[in-house]
């Protein structure tokens, strides 16, 4: 099992950047494959990136690709999203999730069996 805790969040002018962290605990982290989803008030969660255990391959939502990177760091236990040239569509909760199994349906809520608490993105015009 691993525990997952977002941070980097905050309120930013449109056009600006913020990084999200993922800090993990408990089991070896790079087990893992990793994902940041996002959910907006009155919408529903929906994936924004993905990163594999290694590192080696990134996939990303096509409203965000050549914007957003994930990235991640496995001997400090970190997975990251830095968010640039962010619009207020942006606008949501972010949350990071993981998962051990071998599935590969990682643009999908129902894959990932760990999430974090979230963390607020606020994106002003």
């Amino acid at each position: 099992q691993v525990q997952l805790v977002e941070s980097g969040g905050g309120l930013v002018q449109a056009g600006g950047s913020l990084r999200l962290s993922c800090a993990a605990s408990g089991r070896t982290f790079s087990y893992y494959a990793m994902g940041w989803f996002r959910q907006a008030p009155g919408k529903e969660r929906e994936f924004v990136a993905h990163i594999s255990r290694s590192g080696g391959s990134t996939y990303y939502a096509d409203s965000v690709k050549g914007r957003f990177t994930i990235s991640r760091d496995n001997a400090k236990n970190t997975v990251y999203l830095q968010m640039n040239s962010l619009k207020p569509e942006d606008t949501a909760v972010y949350y990071c999730a993981g998962y051990s199994h071998g599935g590969n349906y990682y643009r999908t809520v129902q894959e990932y069996d760990y999430w974090g608490q979230g963390t607020q993105v606020t994106v002003s015009s």
